[in-house]
């Protein structure tokens, strides 16, 4: 490469930084952080978030079972990697069925990349894996705004590759920019079992809205319970030139990963986000707390072991919990609460009363 070319590649990069400066739009994809625990096994029934933080199983329809953890066994600057074990082998495929690791992204948060308009931009994705064996699988862009996709197939090998796509720009065809909101506009995918809803056609290297050009091509991961798939440093950039994982510190990565779920407890007599209230009736009670970062959007809480509320004197086991963002407030929420025994006496304090309980507040996409 010229002197010259090398600059206007170094332009490129800086050009296209994403918000505060950083060049990676995808969150955690080194894979450090993961508030939920690090192994959860038998998933598979349905979709959700197990392990690694904005690290989504996109599942459906299979017989197929897997078992998700947070493991130490990453390439050389990756203390942490995904790695997926099939514990249950589905070899009768349906057409529907689908196994996706997938990360979904915020329209607001993808603004650069000027979708579906003249001059819109290119993206750039690379990121590691490795597997037991030889495993053919597709990485895939996809615009949840326009349903429309474009996919890359891989190869795995046992030892750890780095892989690079640069995805074509989406110049204007009738689909529309992404929404410049707080919703689901885009998702990066990785394809590892698909029936022929989704594998049927020939592999969409070019934007198409066929769905039956998705996954053209791949192997199934639920083949045999010898497989297991590790995958980290994965990073999404503007443009077309892949440059260095952008290392985040530990504290960056986790309140980037907060926006979208967080939670409070796991130890004995912890504050709950802080939250502080007062008796409402004798068995219930409301407050308010502030959280770290300010939330995507209104959450979903929930509870496992016994939070309580207390005066400083007693302390009463809470049978049930709600929460929710003030209006135009993203880091203030209101909490109400019931106690499953005795009388909530100027209560004020929400903590736990074992270590294993926590309050969680999801706003995932």
């Amino acid at each position: 490469m010229t002197k010259a070319a090398e600059l206007a590649k170094i332009g490129e990069v800086a050009t296209n930084s994403q918000i505060g400066g950083r060049r990676n739009i995808i969150i955690n994809g080194a894979m450090k952080v993961a508030q939920r625990g690090t192994s959860v096994t038998g998933i598979g029934a349905s979709a959700g978030y197990f392990t690694c933080d904005r690290w989504n199983i996109n599942t459906g329809s299979s017989a197929g079972r897997l078992t998700m953890t947070q493991t130490a066994d990453g390439p050389v600057g990756f203390a942490n990697c995904i790695k997926l074990d099939c514990t249950t082998a589905d070899t009768s495929i349906a057409a529907g069925e689908n196994l996706i690791l997938q990360q979904s992204f915020e329209g607001q948060d993808l603004q650069a990349i000027g979708k579906g308009v003249t001059g819109a931009k290119e993206v750039t994705l690379s990121f590691y894996v490795k597997a037991n064996a030889a495993f053919d699988f597709v990485a895939e862009w996809q615009d949840n705004d326009n349903s429309r996709f474009v996919s890359k197939l891989f190869a795995t090998t046992t030892d750890w590759v780095r892989h690079e796509i640069t995805f074509p720009a989406d110049v204007d065809d009738g689909s529309s920019p992404f929404g410049d909101d707080n919703a689901n506009s885009a998702a990066l995918n990785f394809w590892l079992h698909a029936g022929t809803t989704f594998t049927g056609g020939t592999l969409g290297t070019t934007w198409n809205e066929t769905a039956a050009n998705r996954a053209a091509g791949i192997d199934s991961f639920y083949s045999s319970t010898d497989n297991n798939f590790f995958i980290t440093g994965v990073q999404l950039e503007v443009g077309s030139q892949a440059t260095p994982f952008e290392h985040r510190s530990f504290g960056e990565e986790l309140a980037l990963c907060q926006r979208y779920y967080l939670q409070a407890g796991g130890a004995n007599y912890k504050s709950v986000f802080g939250a502080q209230g007062w008796y409402n009736t004798t068995t219930s009670w409301i407050g308010k707390g502030d959280i770290p970062v300010p939330l995507r959007a209104s959450p979903t809480v929930s509870y496992t072991g016994t939070p309580r509320v207390q005066n400083g004197q007693a302390g009463y086991n809470i049978s049930s919990l709600s929460g929710s963002l003030i209006a135009d407030n993203l880091t203030t929420m209101n909490w109400g609460a019931a106690a499953a025994t005795g009388t909530l006496y100027r209560a004020h304090d929400m903590d736990t009363n074992d270590n294993a309980a926590l309050v969680k507040v999801d706003a995932e996409l």
